[in-house]
């Protein structure tokens, strides 16, 4: 091999997973046991059982059609950061940037998620375990049950999921491996020791839909002494702009139909849904890519829906008395049933089960978000790409990339102050990167322009059912999107009109000239496989 081969090949990503390693990725950071879990109690409240019983199925049926569009693509053109490249070669270089900096922006914020969720949940079991008082304060960070103090328990979580990250793929890829036996053993021991020795609640009782607090109580806070719709920004209060423009919100709010708090609980389902892209973000590591990645794709989402179902299931019928309130005003609703349903050894392995998983899913969501930031940066998308686009010599990862993207995860959560709130941001960013090149395969198709999703080109393709798939993945997309803008993640509303804004003017002031599209890299890794 001459010296330039050899250059070039120390700038590339090594192929060092199987299908069974690709499907992990996605599949531990969709994470049964890290959404399902930190926003058991958000659903409830709003919509009371239902929201388990029905939600999580529609969602999870409406979620496949997204998982399998992406899943053809997918088979077309596996490449590390594929949702831009994709929408690249179907729209051209505007919407490949958007969909580019969504995806980046999601990739961001899902891994913020994750890993606050997991050292919330945490400080949660250790305090029920030992009795501690949530209100101890700790010198400069706060009380232990505070926000600051929770972020340092995410820096310090995060430290060797990012080392591992930067160790090489093959550590990751056994880890996610692990990571999928972990989650289905733990999930079905959770439900057979909920089954044995957990209180039982009637079958009528899984339909009900009686909440614990209206849509208008979860989006107020106290501002001068009164408690009214706010909009919160870390510790900052405001009396909500969008209850200002429009006051009739405050008696929907308040009436609470049920259609309203049913969307709005759905973002526990929805929010679980998330990450499976990764499946496409790591297919240059991947052998046999247009096939393993498409089914990584798919079968991390259906999966995840039929574990989780058996998961939430088997919760909802165990809250104990069918106390919904008590539940859902717990800090931690799912340790309050583990502690109150189950003998205190199976409630410490169930909650160890769950932990370990929450570390797992944040370990992958690395390994995604750092492949997304690379990809774009090695397309010149990115400032600082000359170094954000370099491979190490000797672990073959992305390190800079990881680096940065680790450190963005944590300062993104100094701006939220709220867990749910940050997984709304992470949700719509992510879904609307799903949804544009899948809007974009749509009109193709209805224009008779169909690309050449053969079995030849997209081994895994939908055929004839793929204009009806894609139409209900569009549309869903476009749901979630509204409904997770509003109250209470009014937050999110204004952020995401402020990324509408940033976006635009950085491609008017500085892309459409200077950004040229995916390069060679990526045809070349396809070429590989």
């Amino acid at each position: 091999m001459t010296k330039s081969e050899n250059e070039g090949e120390g700038k590339k990503l090594l192929r060092e997973m199987g299908g069974f390693e690709n499907f992990a990725v996605s599949f531990s950071i969709i994470s049964i046991l890290t959404g399902a879990v930190l926003l058991y109690g958000y659903g409830l409240k709003l919509a009371g059982p239902m929201i388990n019983t029905v939600g999580w199925p529609i969602v999870s049926l409406l979620t496949l059609s997204v998982a399998a569009s992406m899943a053809e693509i997918t088979s077309a053109w596996p490449t590390a950061g594929g949702l831009y490249f994709w929408a690249f070669r179907l729209g051209g270089r505007g919407t490949a940037w958007v969909t580019a900096w969504l995806n980046m922006v999601g990739q961001v914020t899902i891994t913020a998620g994750i890993n606050v969720a997991a050292a919330i949940y945490i400080i949660g079991a250790i305090v029920r375990v030992y009795g501690l008082d949530p209100n101890t304060k700790v010198a400069f960070l706060g009380p232990i049950s505070g926000w600051y103090f929770q972020l340092t328990v995410m820096v310090v979580l995060m430290i060797p999921q990012v080392l591992i990250n930067i160790l090489g793929i093959k550590l990751t890829a056994k880890l996610s491996r692990v990571s999928v036996y972990w989650h289905i053993g733990g999930v079905f021991f959770i439900a057979a020791a909920l089954l044995a020795f957990g209180p039982k609640n009637p079958l009528s009782f899984l339909f009900s839909t009686q909440g614990s607090v209206t849509p208008l109580e979860a989006s107020s806070a106290e501002i001068g002494g009164a408690t009214v719709p706010a909009l919160v920004i870390g510790e900052s209060r405001f009396y909500s702009p969008l209850f200002r423009l429009w006051p009739g919100l405050t008696t929907l709010y308040q009436n609470a139909p049920f259609v309203l708090v049913l969307a709005l609980g759905m973002l526990q389902a929805q929010w679980t849904f998330t990450g499976y892209d990764a499946s496409a973000h790591v297919s240059e590591e991947t052998r046999m890519a247009k096939v393993s990645s498409a089914w990584g794709v798919f079968l991390s989402v259906a999966v995840s829906a039929v574990v989780g179902y058996i998961l939430l299931l088997v919760l909802t019928a165990c809250i104990p008395a069918g106390d919904v309130a008590a539940t859902a005003a717990d800090p931690y609703p799912v340790l309050y049933i583990f502690y109150k349903a189950l003998p205190r050894w199976a409630a410490h392995v169930s909650a160890i089960f769950v932990g370990g998983a929450m570390w797992l899913c944040g370990l992958s969501s690395i390994t995604s978000m750092a492949r997304m930031w690379y990809a774009f940066a090695r397309d010149g998308g990115l400032p600082g790409r000359a170094w954000l686009a370099v491979i190490h010599a000797k672990y073959r990862t992305p390190i800079f990339a990881i680096l940065l993207t680790s450190v963005l995860s944590v300062l993104i959560c100094l701006y939220a102050a709220a867990y749910f709130v940050v997984t709304s941001i992470s949700t719509i960013a992510l879904y609307l990167a799903y949804g544009i090149p899948i809007a974009l395969l749509l009109v193709r198709r209805l224009r008779g322009q169909n690309p050449a999703f053969d079995k030849k080109t997209a081994p895994w393709n939908l055929g004839r059912k793929g204009v009806v798939i894609n139409f209900v993945a569009v549309i869903w997309v476009g749901v979630i999107t509204v409904v997770f803008c509003l109250p209470p993640n009014e937050l999110v509303l204004w952020t995401v009109l402020g990324m509408v804004v940033f976006l635009a003017a950085g491609w008017w002031l500085v892309a459409r000239r200077t950004f040229v599209g995916p390069g060679e890299a990526a045809l070349a890794a396809m070429d590989e496989e």
